[in-house]
Parts: C-alpha cells; structure tokens; sequence
C-alpha cells in the first residue's frame, strides 16, 4: 500500500464543500454523458446509415473521435490547470460538452455527428479535471476517501445515464436525449462556478512559456517508472472496457429485437455502472488494507473471467447479470488506479498527472472503438468479449510484473525549476 505523505490540511469546511460541489456537479455531468452513449449507435441509424457494417463503421468513428482529440488535448489543459487552477478547467469541461451536446441535436449525418463529437472531446474532459481539483485541495491523508467518493458520483450517474437516455429516446426522441444532456452540464458548471472555492497560487517558474512548462512537467511524469507502469495498466483495461461500448447496444438489440432497444441497453449499462459505484466504495476500501497492486491484480483477473461466459449468453438478464459483476470489479480496480496516481503524483503537478491519464484513457477510447469494430465484423457481435477477455489478463499481468510492491517515493522535481 502507498504511503500518503502530509501536507498542511485546507480547513474542514472548504474541501468538504468543494468535495461535495464537485461530486453532484459530476453526478448531474455524468448522467448527461452516459445518456447519449446507449443511443449513439441507434442515431447513426438515424441519421440515413443502413448498411450492418457501415453502422458498424460509423458507430466506432463517433466513439473514437471524441477520444482523439482529448487525447491531444488533455495533458494541455491539465498543464494549464497547474499553472492558472483547476475550477477554470472543470467550467471549461461543463459548458463547453453543454454547448457541443445540445449541437448534436441538430446534426443532419453522421460525419456531422463525428465532427461534433471531435469537438465534444478537445472541450471537455470533466472526470480529469474533477480528479485534479479534488486532489489538489483534499487533505492529502484524505485524497484516497475524496477520490473514493467522486468514483462513487461517476458510477452512479453512469447508471442512472444509460436509463434516463435510453427512455428519454423511446418515448421523446434523440433530440431529447441531447438538449437534457446539454441541460444537465449547463447545471452541473453553475454549480462549480458558484458553490466550489480554489485558492490557487501558481508555482514560481521565472520567464517558463506555458509551452516549456507543459514539456517539462511530461518529461517529469514519463521519467517515473511507477507512475508509467500504473499508466499502462489503465490504458490495457481501459482499452479493454471501451473495446465492447459500441457494440454492446447492437448485441443487446440481437438479443430482444423489439421497440425497446434503446430502453434495455441502457438498462444493461445502468446495472453495470450500478455494480461499479458499489465496488469503488467496497474495493477501495479493501485496497486500504490489502494494498492497490494486490486488489488491481486480483479485479483484472476476476474481469477476464467474467466477460468470456458473456460471448456465449442467449438472454438480456444473463447479459445484465455478468456485466453487474464486470461493472463491481472495474469500480475497485478505478478507485485503486486514481488513489495511486494521487500519491505518486509530484507536489503541484496533478493536473499534469491527471491530463496524462486522461491522455491514456483517451487513446485507448479511441482504439477501443476501431479494435470492437474489427473484431465484431471478422467473428461477429459476440467477438470483442473475448478480446476484452484477453486485455484484461494482459493487464492482470502487467499489474503481477511491473507495479511497485513497496511505498516508491515522489519523482524528484526537474532541477533547477521551482513547485
């Protein structure tokens, strides 16, 4: 287990307050996000595409191309976040994905909505930015229960998400589905703007570009062998969680091919993120005890054992009741993931840390998507289960190999510059 060195402590009243602003600020974004993600693949269909592999096709270009560009885009903004605060960059996050969201409700094809979406990921990035401040202003013997807390608001609006959207589609329309999402956001930034506090003072870098800073707060992070090997087992099981989602809402669809499709994807989804909030509290708890490397080994091992029996299901409640435990794990194994990023990230550069993870997540975002559609048209639907299958014991064992067993200490800072 990691040790947490102290810091002085911000009082009581102002992280708490933060923290609590925070968590139903991503709360309400969450839910925004995770509504349009059931219905993405359906509103492809929408939007004129009727070919089987060009929805296919489509449906992964919409997922990846939000993942691109945030991957370009997030370690700048969470450069930026060291060096101006971190408040800034969670409003940026909220009202830029509202604006984006609620254009989406008037795009008239798919290379549209895969523009938009292109867009939606060079603004946003709330669950970074959110971990950032977080981090930054909890004490730092409570980072891992306030980090614990803000995965427990994203599980949550991430099953509460997939069932507002996939209803709000069924019964109102896309358009819908958008503008509440859009709405949600607009809510969720408000907040932050008004209820969440930041007394930020900027590192002392005289006559640093923003562009030089950037470069050296990369060079720091990817010099540290714990923190690159931590990364890289977030990018196998992001890649492996991200390599079923467009998919899934057609293997949900092949399973009860009726008017409902939309309303039980979500519902498969809800009960998956439902199971994660619960296990982020559980697991993040036993972590405490056992140690993250030891609960991360053992979630990566029990995902690749949960999602082979999913390639062989023949009803929508098996289907539900596997991603239930697949949803538990991943919950424990994301709250040890952020904990141990929080406390091997240097003095004054998490928002550089967390910009790099989102980075991480975002290219495996985007390769998910493209690695999905391949598999589903060389095997079929069912096929990406069992490549997840494998990311996930690749992760397991990247975790038994490369993960620190002992307390590692903070990267030194850069010579020569000041945090």
């Amino acid at each position: 287990m990691l040790r947490r060195t102290r810091t002085p402590a911000p009082s009581p009243a102002s992280w708490q307050q933060n923290l609590w602003a925070i968590w139903f600020a991503e709360f309400a974004s969450i839910i925004g996000f995770s509504s349009v993600l059931p219905i993405l693949p359906f509103y492809v269909q929408k939007l004129g595409v009727t070919s089987p592999d060009a929805v296919k096709f489509w449906s992964g270009m919409i997922f990846s191309a939000h993942a691109v560009t945030m991957a370009v885009m997030a370690p700048i903004w969470g450069s930026l976040a060291d060096r101006y605060g971190r408040k800034p960059m969670v409003e940026r996050a909220m009202f830029g994905g509202a604006l984006v969201i609620g254009l989406m409700s008037l795009a008239r094809s798919a290379p549209q909505l895969a523009l938009l979406r292109a867009f939606q990921g060079m603004l946003t990035g709330t669950v970074a930015a959110a971990n950032t401040l977080v981090a930054s202003t909890a004490p730092r013997d409570r980072v891992g229960y306030a980090l614990g807390l803000l995965q427990m608001a994203i599980y949550a609006g991430s099953s509460v998400g997939p069932l507002l959207g996939g209803f709000i589609a069924d019964q109102l329309g896309f358009h819908a589905t958008f503008l509440t999402t859009s709405g949600l956001l607009l809510a969720g930034g408000l907040m932050v703007a008004f209820r969440v506090r930041e007394d930020f003072s900027p590192p002392l870098r005289s006559g640093e570009s923003a562009g030089t800073a950037l470069w050296d707060n990369l060079r720091l992070v990817f010099s540290s062998l714990p923190l690159v090997s931590v990364l890289s087992v977030r990018f196998l099981m992001r890649l492996a969680a991200r390599a079923l989602s467009p998919m899934m809402p057609l293997v949900v669809q092949s399973l009860a091919p009726t008017g409902a499709a939309a309303t039980l994807s979500g519902l498969v989804q809800g009960v998956s993120s439902a199971a994660g909030a619960a296990g982020a509290i559980l697991l993040g708890r036993l972590s405490d005890r056992w140690g993250e490397r030891r609960v991360l080994l053992l979630c990566a091992l029990g995902s690749a054992t949960l999602h082979v029996p999913q390639y062989f299901v023949r009803d929508v409640s098996a289907l539900a009741l596997l991603q239930a435990g697949s949803g538990f794990v991943m919950g424990g194994t994301i709250t040890a993931l952020s904990a141990t990023l929080a406390a091997l990230a240097p003095p004054g550069r998490q928002g550089t840390v967390y910009g790099v993870e989102s980075t991480v997540t975002s290219v495996a975002n985007a390769v998910g998507p493209m690695l999905s559609t391949a598999l589903a048209v060389a095997g079929g639907l069912r096929m990406p289960f069992l490549g997840a299958a494998t990311l996930f014991a690749l992760a397991g064992l990247v975790t038994a190999r490369l993960l620190p067993r002992a307390d590692p200490p903070h990267p030194s800072p850069i010579p020569g510059k000041e945090v």
